[in-house]
């Protein structure tokens, strides 16, 4: 089993969650989330007053996946993110040794199915 986790922009969720669910992923964790990459923030004016913003909102999506699956949620994510510009985000992947369906006691890859 892995754990894909995926930095996003937030308004392209709608779009990765429908993505997901076209592949058939049946659950994900999303989370709120700021920081920034290669882009270093943007600079606001407010109030005719400029300043530096340098953690810029972005969403935290978690999915577990086994093995077998894991090609088609990095590539629904892909797909469901991808605008072309900087700050599209980023997907990474760490094993997982073991998971547990708190409700009915199923472990490993049942868990997650």
């Amino acid at each position: 089993m892995k754990l894909v986790t995926a930095v996003v922009r937030p308004e392209r969720v709608n779009a990765i969650s429908t993505a997901l669910e076209r592949f058939g992923v049946n659950g994900l964790t999303v989370s709120q989330a700021s920081g920034y990459g290669r882009q270093r923030g943007h600079t606001e004016v407010y109030r005719g007053a400029e300043y530096n913003s340098d953690l810029l909102p972005k969403v935290r999506l978690e999915v577990l996946a086994n093995e077998d699956a894991l090609g088609g949620v990095m590539a629904a994510i892909e797909e469901g993110g991808r605008t072309g510009h900087f700050g599209d985000g980023k997907i990474w992947i760490i094993e997982v040794h073991d998971a547990v369906r708190v409700r009915t006691g199923e472990r490993g890859a049942s868990a997650i199915a």
